[in-house]
C-alpha cells in the first residue's frame, strides 16, 4: 500500500466489506484511508454492512464508524444507519457522520424515496426517487448508486445532481438480474433521463 502512486487517483471509494475480511486486511485498508488523507484525495465510503463477515456485532460498528470518519462523503443506507448508530430517521443519520472530521456530506438512501442529503454547512434535501414498476433483483443497487454520485461528481456536478444519478442507476438497476447488467451507458442513462422527465 505503501507504494502505490496516488499521484492521479481523484476519488477513492471504499467499501466496509473489505475490513470486514481479516485483521490483516483491516489494517491494510486503515493503512491506505491515512495515505488518501495524506494525499487530500476526495473519499466517498460506504458501509456495505456484511455482519456475516464480521462475527462480531460490536467490532464491526465500532471499526464502521471509525473508518467513515476519513471519508468526504459517506454513503449509508437507513437500515445500516439503524445498526450502526441507532436510528433510522435520515437527518439523525446524517448528523451522526457529519460529525467527522473530514466528513463535508452525507448521502443517505431513503429506498424508493430516493436519497436525503445534507452537508456539513447545514444544507439539507431530498432527491426523490424513481418509480420502478417491478423489481426484479435489488443485488448492486447500492453499488450503482455510489456509481452514479461518483462518476458525476467526476464530471463536476453538484451533490444534487449526483444523487439524483445515483437514484437513476439504482433504479435501473433493481429492473435487471445480475450485480451489475443495469448500469447505463452514458447514452442510455440521458435517454432514462428524458423519459423520466428530469434533467441532472
Amino acid at each position: 500500500i505503501d507504494q502505490i502512486d496516488l499521484r492521479d487517483v481523484k476519488i477513492a471509494h471504499m467499501s466496509g466489506i473489505f475490513p470486514a475480511l481479516s485483521t490483516t486486511s483491516r489494517a491494510a485498508f486503515q493503512r491506505l484511508m491515512a495515505r488518501l488523507v495524506e494525499n487530500d484525495i476526495l473519499i466517498t465510503f460506504d458501509p456495505n454492512l456484511r455482519p456475516a463477515l464480521w462475527g462480531d456485532h460490536d467490532l464491526m460498528v465500532e471499526t464502521i464508524n471509525e473508518l467513515a470518519q476519513y471519508a468526504n462523503i459517506v454513503l449509508p443506507g437507513i437500515g445500516e444507519g439503524e445498526i450502526l448508530m441507532g436510528s433510522r430517521d435520515p437527518e439523525t443519520i446524517a448528523d451522526f457522520y457529519l460529525q467527522g472530521t473530514r466528513t463535508q456530506a452525507v448521502i443517505v438512501k431513503v429506498g424508493p424515496a430516493g436519497a436525503y442529503v445534507k452537508t456539513k454547512q447545514g444544507t439539507a434535501y431530498t432527491v426523490p426517487g424513481f418509480k420502478v414498476d417491478q423489481v426484479i433483483d435489488t443485488v448492486g443497487a447500492g453499488d450503482g448508486f455510489a456509481l452514479g454520485v461518483i462518476t458525476a461528481l467526476l464530471e463536476g456536478k453538484d451533490l444534487a445532481s449526483a444523487a439524483l444519478r445515483g437514484n437513476a442507476v439504482g433504479a435501473l438497476q433493481v429492473q435487471t438480474t445480475g450485480d451489475n447488467d443495469g448500469y447505463p451507458t452514458p447514452t442510455e442513462l440521458a435517454a432514462f433521463y428524458q423519459t423520466e422527465g428530469v434533467q441532472e
